[in-house]
Parts: structure tokens; C-alpha cells; sequence
């Protein structure tokens, strides 16, 4: 898909003013913004108190009494008074109620013709001023509406000018949204949500975004507790994103399918559905790293993505797309389980932070012939292992941790001083206080595993040729 085509997509999703589930998405404002633009402001006492000139009162006054035509011409007459009057209009008035109305009548002008951002821009220029100043500061105001409905200002200027949003702007603009985010109890989060929607179809934006951790943040809020319409917003959020392939790695860092796995297992609105599955086919198609694109479509299957894949097939949908992905994933994932070695599966199980008793952990084979995979790329897995030791609060992740850094140790000749290195020892002993019994069980035969010096003494040795296990193992055989 091109870029033009996921702007074209944008562009099509139906504004807050609409009804059914999107006016659900920005409720709040939008209810107070038709309660605001039902305000009478007295714009006389303010020329009265000389709080504004008699240019910007007349302007203001006759823009509000006219519509269709009749303001298109005003404004195309009057593209320098209008910018300037509603800059002075927010630089000059304190009130809230009158902040509140201004804000809201001039997101409703730029709303009706996105053209219009270029009368703000255009105003700024030729004034060198920093167009961008006068809405971040409203950012700090502390009431909510404000704040909010100069996000949407914000995000429309930033998407609909020629001229981008940049620097130190952008940062603070993409950090102020990341907050909200994060905010709890933020009745305005889907509000935010809109704006980051809009923002990150722009590669230079979310480039930005992801590199202030935004990829984190959205993982950390789908894996929580939220409804349909902040799971639709954000997953749209991580769809946009994986249009810049160098962000799919990212995604996998912070464990984007198993979070959207279990969203799309359980859900039941097909829009949360079809934009789920339409990240997971970017992720597949978008990255040029084979072996990534491996790893991914073995997540997937670890997600049971596949299993979900074929409930859906039995389910008829309107949406072409949304077969077609099921058909791609589908096909996708059925060929990736052909090509799945052991080490692929457990590779992806451990990087899936989600351990449990799947058959590998337990063979013999595996970790005689595996175990020095562990140590590969900086020993990335032994890491991850010794990480779910030290953070996992689920027994079962613990216990398969500890009975893997012990099955290491049996295996690789150097593994007792790598896991300690690690500090994976430390770990484990912790362990043998756990409250859980299978935990301290698995932690106790790990400590064990790691007090032998000499696994050919040991009188549990499996019987096999000697000269197999001193090639399997390192370690000589004594005899």
C-alpha cells in the first residue's frame, strides 16, 4: 500500500462529530464542544475593555455571522485578519469559557476546509514567528478542553501544512501526547488517541514518536485493561507504524503480537479485528529481513494466531480485506510451521516472554544440541531468561526460567561462570524462597545443576555413546 493510500485512508475515518462508535471516541469533548459553541461571549466588552482592536472585533463578529460561501469568500478576502485575529484573540484573553469558544470555532473552521491551515501558516512566515508557539503553550493551560482542543488544532496544522512540524516542537508536541496516554484517568485519552492516529501517518512523526519510546508505551497500554475503541485507536496507531519497516524490530522488542494476539483472541468488534490482522500482515510483508519475518510469523503461531485465524474463516465478513489478510495470514503461517525447527520455536517462545511446558524444554536432544545456540548474538536468549527470572511475577514462567538456566548449565562446558556472569545464580537462589512450590522445586534443581563441576559423574547420565557425548558436550570423558 502507498503512502498516499494510508493517507487516503486517514482522511476517510470518520470525524468525532459522527455517530455510533467514533462519537463514543471523543465523547467528552465533543459534547462540551456543542455546549461551547451554544456560548453568547460578549465580544463588545472586550472591545469596551480594550482587550482587543476594533480589526479583530469586526473580523470575529462577521465571521460568526456568516457560513458556506459567504465565509469562504470572507476568509479568502481576509486570510491575514483572520489568522491574526484568532492568534491575538488566545495571546490577549484569559478567561477559560472564552479560550474554550475561540478554540472550538477555530478547529471548526479548519475542520470544514483542511486548505485552511495554510491561513495560519501563511500568517506566521510572514510575521517570522513560530507558529507552533502559540498552541504548545495552551498545552500547559490546566483545564482539560483546552488543553485537548488544542492537540486537534495542533495535529491538523502538523498534517495539513505543506510545511512539517519539526525540532524541538515536534518532540514537545509527540512527548505532551505520549503523556496523556499514560495519564490515568484522562477522560480525554481517546481524544489523544485521534491525534496520535493522525500524526504517526507521517514517517518523519513517527520515527520521532518511536524514538521516545512510543512503540513502549503503546505496548504497556494494550496489554492493560481498555475498551474496544482505545484497542481500534492504538492497533491503528501500530498499523501506520509498520509501514517503516525499521520499526517492526522495535515492535518485537516490546512483544507487539503477543499483546495483539490476545486482544484478537478475545475480540468481538470486527474493527478491532480487521485492523489487528492488517499489523500482522505488514509485519510479515513490510520487513526485508527474511529471518525477521520468520521470527514474527512463528510468534504468531505461538500467539495462536493461527487457531483464531481459522475461527474467522467460518465468520462472514463484508470487508474484502479483512478475508484477504485472513487468507494471506493464513497461507503464511501454515508455511512457517513446515519450515519451524526446535530452536526457532524456542527462540521465539523465550523472546514471547510467555514460558511454559511446550516439548522442547524437556528433550534431551534439544540441549545437546542447542545449548551453544544460547550464547549466540551476545547471549541475547540467556539474557531474556535470566530477565523473566528477575521481573516475571508468573509461576510458570519462572519455573520453565529456572529448569532452562539449569538445563544450560548442564550442557554448555562453560555455561556455570556465563549464567553467574549474568547473574542468572543469583537469580535462581533467589528463587528457592519462592512462595509458589513448583517455582522453589525447579529453582532447587537448578542450584544443584550449578554446584556440579562434572556432569560425567553424574549417575542420571542418559546411556549414549561416550564419543557422542564428548562432542555434544565439550567436556572429556574420563576413562
Amino acid at each position: 500500500m502507498t503512502d498516499s493510500k494510508i493517507n487516503s485512508m486517514l482522511m476517510k475515518l470518520p470525524d468525532e462529530t459522527g455517530k455510533g462508535d467514533v462519537m463514543a471516541a471523543t465523547s467528552v469533548l465533543q459534547q462540551k464542544a456543542n455546549e461551547i459553541r451554544n456560548n453568547s461571549i460578549n465580544w463588545q466588552s472586550y472591545l469596551q475593555s480594550q482587550m482587543i482592536g476594533d480589526d479583530d472585533y469586526r473580523f470575529i463578529t462577521e465571521f460568526l455571522s456568516s457560513d458556506g460561501s459567504k465565509r469562504d469568500t470572507l476568509l479568502e478576502e481576509q486570510r491575514g485578519q483572520c489568522a491574526k485575529t484568532f492568534l491575538s484573540l488566545l495571546e490577549h484573553i484569559s478567561k477559560d469559557q472564552t479560550v474554550q469558544y475561540i478554540l472550538t470555532i477555530m478547529d471548526d473552521m479548519l475542520q470544514e476546509d483542511m486548505n485552511r491551515v495554510e491561513i495560519i501558516r501563511e500568517y506566521a512566515k510572514k510575521k517570522r514567528e513560530n507558529v507552533w508557539s502559540p498552541f504548545l503553550n495552551l498545552l500547559n493551560r490546566p483545564d482539560g478542553f483546552i488543553q485537548n482542543m488544542t492537540s486537534r488544532i495542533i495535529a491538523k496544522l502538523a498534517c495539513w501544512s505543506r510545511d512539517p512540524m519539526e525540532g524541538s516542537d515536534l518532540t514537545f508536541y509527540l512527548t505532551w501526547l505520549k503523556d496523556q496516554l499514560q495519564t490515568p484517568g484522562n477522560e480525554y485519552v481517546q481524544t489523544t488517541a485521534r491525534c496520535l492516529q493522525m500524526m504517526l501517518r507521517d514517517e518523519k512523526y513517527r520515527l520521532v514518536f518511536a524514538g521516545m519510546g512510543g512503540v513502549s508505551v503503546l505496548a504497556n497500554i494494550l496489554s492493560g485493561r481498555i475498551n474496544f475503541q482505545i484497542q481500534y485507536q492504538l492497533s491503528f496507531c501500530l498499523w501506520v507504524m509498520t509501514f517503516s519497516p525499521q520499526l517492526v524490530e522495535q515492535m518485537n522488542k516490546h512483544k507487539i503480537i503477543p499483546i495483539l494476539g490476545d486482544i484478537l483472541n478475545d475480540s468481538v468488534k470486527d474493527k478491532v479485528t480487521r485492523i489487528i490482522l492488517a499489523v500482522f500482515r505488514n509485519m510479515i510483508e513490510k520487513p526485508e529481513d527474511a529471518a525477521m519475518v520468520k521470527e514474527n510469523c512463528v510468534a504468531m503461531v505461538q500467539a495462536k494466531v493461527l487457531k483464531q485465524l481459522s475461527i474467522l474463516q467460518q465468520h462472514k465478513f463484508d470487508d474484502e480485506d479483512i478475508m484477504a489478510d485472513i487468507e494471506f495470514l493464513t497461507e503464511k503461517l501454515q508455511a512457517s510451521i513446515q519450515d519451524l525447527s526446535s530452536f526457532d520455536e524456542y527462540s521465539t517462545e523465550v523472546k514471547s516472554g510467555r514460558l511454559e511446558w511446550s516439548p522442547v524444554h524437556k528433550s534431551e536432544r534439544f540441549w545437546r544440541e542447542n545449548a551453544p545456540r544460547l550464547i549466540e548474538k551476545n547471549y541475547e536468549l540467556l539474557k531474556m531468561l535470566v530477565h523473566l527470572l528477575e521481573t516475571s511475577r508468573d509461576t510458570l514462567v519462572l519455573a520453565v526460567a529456572s529448569y532452562d538456566i539449569g538445563e544450560f548449565v548442564r550442557h554448555y562446558p562453560r555455561g556455570k561462570s556465563i549464567i553467574e556472569q549474568l547473574g542468572g545464580k543469583q537469580m535462581v537462589m533467589q528463587l528457592l524462597a519462592h512462595e509458589d512450590s513448583n517455582v522453589r522445586y525447579e529453582a532447587l534443581l537448578a542450584v544443584q545443576k550449578l554446584m556440579v563441576h562434572n556432569w560425567e559423574y553424574l549417575g542420571k547420565q542418559l546411556k549414549k555413546d561416550p564419543a557422542s557425548e564428548s562432542s555434544s558436550t565439550g567436556v572429556k570423558t574420563k576413562g
